[in-house]
């Protein structure tokens, strides 16, 4: 298995990018996919959800209310911490859990994951940035997603720095034109990924964080 990490800001254009390595052969382990299906109706996350934040973040037939939980979030360190760790761990497991069916594997995994300057993986072979300027950022998240100017500013500005970003990458892809120069870029990287040596065999695991003393 060779194990690549993939990143990128809100609004940068990460997930399109994850689905061209997709169509190229890549086994994708996407966080906020698997965050998704932990938050189904009936589930012990969803559950544990709305006992923290009640049952007014499920809509009428059960399901997530993802706006009302982000309102309740966003803004409020306490509640971010409560929702982190109810999800993080449940996420965590589950990826670790795909990872290890591909371990013994040919395949190229691809980690998509949003955080991964805040939250670190062992071992990764390579890791890919999407990077935009944040303008374009912005702008996409108020014509995509009908976000506020205002609302799309403070979530980028919230995120790891693009500085950040491009300081844990091996190549970094720029999102900022047209989708024939993305897909351009993509089949690059694609080449690369498949020449990267084969992971470590305890590959992927989450870095822990150092406990001060």
């Amino acid at each position: 298995m060779i194990l690549v990490g993939l990143t990128g800001g809100i609004g940068s254009g990460k997930s399109t990018v994850s689905q061209l390595l997709s169509e190229r052969g890549a086994i994708i382990v996407d966080a906020d996919a698997v965050a998704r299906e932990l938050q189904q109706p009936g589930t012990e996350v969803l559950r544990l959800m709305a006992e923290a934040f009640g049952q007014e973040i499920c809509n009428a037939d059960g399901s997530l209310n993802r706006q009302a939980v982000a309102d309740k979030v966003f803004g409020n360190a306490e509640a971010l911490k409560t929702l982190n760790g109810i999800v993080h761990p449940a996420i965590g497991k589950e990826m670790n859990r795909r990872i290890e069916e591909q371990r013994s594997t040919n395949n190229v995994v691809v980690l998509d994951i949003p955080l991964l300057v805040e939250n670190p993986r062992e071992g990764l072979c390579g890791v890919i940035v999407v990077d935009v300027p944040v303008d374009i950022a912005v702008d996409r998240l108020v014509s995509a997603r009908g976000m506020a100017k205002e609302d799309a500013e403070a979530r980028v500005s919230r995120q790891a720095s693009r500085e950040d970003r491009r300081a844990i990458a091996d190549k970094v892809i720029d999102n900022s034109r047209d989708l024939e120069f993305l897909r351009q870029q993509v089949d690059e990287v694609w080449a690369w990924m498949q020449t990267l040596p084969a992971a470590a065999p305890d590959a992927g695991k989450q870095v822990r964080p150092e406990v001060k003393k």
